[in-house]
């Protein structure tokens, strides 16, 4: 992508940046899933990856209504997660389970941390842009990625407890 130009380029380019990330924190939240020990924890991350899916509708919905190019922009910020993710929760793991899956949690907060910046910002482009429907739908987003970040860290607690 070429310097934006606009407000609106910048809230385009952020909505095509939040899609590859997306796209790409779904193939390692399947990953790590595999890897987690926990019930809970499991569950956990296989319903996220429908909800970071439902997520990536929104931004696709949103990049079309607002005449944006209908594919993603490469996002390294997520890359650079992804890779830190894979490395600590798969490939370097802990062997103890419930050790892997207090190393799985973070990894996974990092990257929905991700989510919840880009979702916050977009959504403060759209205000901006005086489209408060955009905006409504990019903040839905960032309520439900903070449920489920929340619910996240209390299974980190439970499990570094256990681990303990």
């Amino acid at each position: 992508m070429s310097a934006p130009n606009s407000l609106k380029d910048v809230y385009l380019d952020e909505l095509q940046d939040l899609w590859s990330a997306n796209d790409q924190m779904t193939k390692a939240v399947r990953q790590l899933s595999q890897k987690a020990s926990d019930a809970k924890l499991k569950q956990m991350l296989e319903q996220s990856v429908g909800g970071i899916e439902k997520h990536t509708g929104v931004l696709k919905e949103l990049i079309a209504a607002n005449g944006g190019e209908s594919a993603p922009e490469h996002c390294k910020g997520m890359e650079g997660l992804v890779a830190e993710a894979l490395k600590h929760g798969t490939q370097e793991a802990p062997q103890e389970g419930r050790l892997r899956d207090a190393v799985i949690i973070a990894q996974y907060q990092r990257m929905s941390h991700y989510g919840i910046t880009g979702f916050g910002s977009a959504a403060a482009y759209a205000n901006a842009l005086g489209r408060s429907d955009d905006a409504s739908k990019l903040k839905n987003s960032v309520s439900e990625i903070y449920k489920v970040d929340e619910y996240a860290s209390q299974l980190a607690e439970s499990l570094q407890r256990a681990a303990a």
